[in-house]
């Protein structure tokens, strides 16, 4: 989604630089000041959900929603339209009641309604992240392990428009961080 192409004709020798900060105040700070210094193609990485850090990063894909409300539509009319279909092309007469009776369909059509919204957010945020993968960049890179733990980390990536790995270490070290590296772009565990 936000990160460098692996493959294609912009593969890049760098996948990013990154930064580790001890608290998540600093690293809303950094990203503050990256974001004001320009730079639009950065992630951040914490143990825990930190408020507002979203925001701002820029973080405004609503690719997933929209694919899950699309499930979720393609899901009601199938439900709907497959009980119409059988019940005008089987009918059968119970008691009086009509053929085509919406309060009846109402079950089938919420449950495959969740079921295709379900389905569809799933698949788009495997398509998305690029999942299933077996290695990431980051994976190789020092202490990025803590990211899971007690450190918050921010990446610049490579395919930033003012892109210049020596100046985005002289700036983030200027942020204070506990750790500035340069993450080269691995093509697959090595």
């Amino acid at each position: 989604m936000r990160e460098p192409r692996a493959y294609g004709e912009t593969l890049q020798e760098l996948y990013g630089v990154m930064a580790e900060f001890k608290s998540p105040d600093a690293l809303k700070q950094a990203v503050h000041q990256a974001r004001m210094r320009g730079y639009r193609r950065l992630d951040a990485f914490t143990p825990f959900p930190v408020e507002g850090l979203a925001e701002e990063i820029g973080f405004s894909d609503w690719r997933v929603p929209l694919a899950t409300l699309a499930g979720g539509a393609f899901g009601t009319g199938l439900g709907y339209g497959m009980q119409v279909y059988t019940n005008l092309n089987y009918p059968l007469n119970v008691g009086g009641r009509p053929i085509v009776a919406p309060s009846a369909f109402m079950l089938i059509t919420f449950e495959l309604l969740v079921l295709f919204a379900v389905v569809f957010g799933i698949g788009a945020m495997l398509i998305l992240n690029r999942l299933p993968r077996l290695h990431h960049p980051l994976f190789g890179a020092d202490r990025f392990d803590t990211a899971s733990l007690d450190q918050f980390f921010l990446v610049i990536f490579s395919d930033d428009e003012k892109f210049d790995a020596r100046h985005i270490q002289n700036f983030l070290w200027s942020l204070g961080p506990e750790r500035v590296q340069t993450v080269p772009s691995a093509g697959g565990p090595g």
